[in-house]
């Protein structure tokens, strides 16, 4: 069996430094839907710009970011054709989830990823057991900054300069609400669904008629977060 040579580290926990940046760049990005320019990205992962505009290009020749007309970078369309085969998993590991939540708290749940500055209701399962619920269309868009589940993304993200008090109160306690933000008379609840503690791109809830319970509903929601996330890592 080969022995590690003397100041070589086991292969377990080594990373690929370009790798790294290159997805650290991405992350980046996706925290700033308006793009960022070369100078501003070799800033953020602290190194030379050269660096920078390298990492770019080779990023770029994958479509999985795109140069704008003022020479800004944002997350490019090749990253939605991957999303595409993530989505069906996505939506398979949170349907469990989703049909307890709507048969625990008698509301609908809903499934919400993140495109852009735009929320997307990806899938919504309703409750069987009650007279009447709110019907949430799947294929809905909606502000990220507007409703509980976009709030509760943006809460799972990196801290932006002007944010609202809600999605800092959300970050904090982890989950967020709202109440006549898109459907007058709604409330909704959202936790984000974070792998790994990396940035958020989708989140779990329930939205329905009246105000909402917090203290009983968000541990269902956080629960069913985290249930979700560990089922995307098996």
């Amino acid at each position: 069996m080969a022995q590690p040579r003397p100041n070589e580290r086991p292969l377990q926990g080594e990373t690929a430094q370009t790798l790294d940046r290159g997805l650290r760049v991405l992350d980046v990005l996706a925290s700033y839907p308006a793009g960022l320019s070369v100078p501003d990205i070799a800033q953020e992962l602290n190194v030379h710009r050269t660096i920078a505009y390298r990492l770019l290009n080779t990023l770029a020749a994958h479509r999985l970011v795109r140069r704008t007309e003022d020479s800004r970078y944002c997350l490019g369309i090749g990253l939605i054709e991957l999303a595409r085969h993530v989505v069906p998993r996505l939506q398979a590991a949170a349907y469990p989830a989703m049909r307890q939540l709507a048969e625990e708290l008698r509301a609908t749940a809903c499934l919400t990823i993140m495109d852009g500055d735009e929320g997307v209701v990806l899938t919504t399962l309703e409750p069987r057991t009650t007279p009447m619920h709110i019907a949430y269309r799947p294929g809905y868009r909606h502000e990220l900054d507007r409703g509980a589940s976009g709030l509760a993304i943006l809460a799972g993200r990196l801290r932006q300069p002007g944010e609202r008090r809600e999605i800092t109160l959300a970050r904090n306690r982890g989950y967020a609400t709202s109440y006549d933000e898109i459907q007058h008379g709604a409330s909704g609840i959202a936790a984000p669904i974070q792998l790994n503690g990396q940035l958020a791109e989708a989140s779990i809830g329930v939205v329905l008629l009246g105000r909402i319970d917090e203290a009983t509903f968000a541990p269902h929601i956080i629960t069913a977060a985290h249930t979700i996330a560990d089922a995307l890592l098996e």
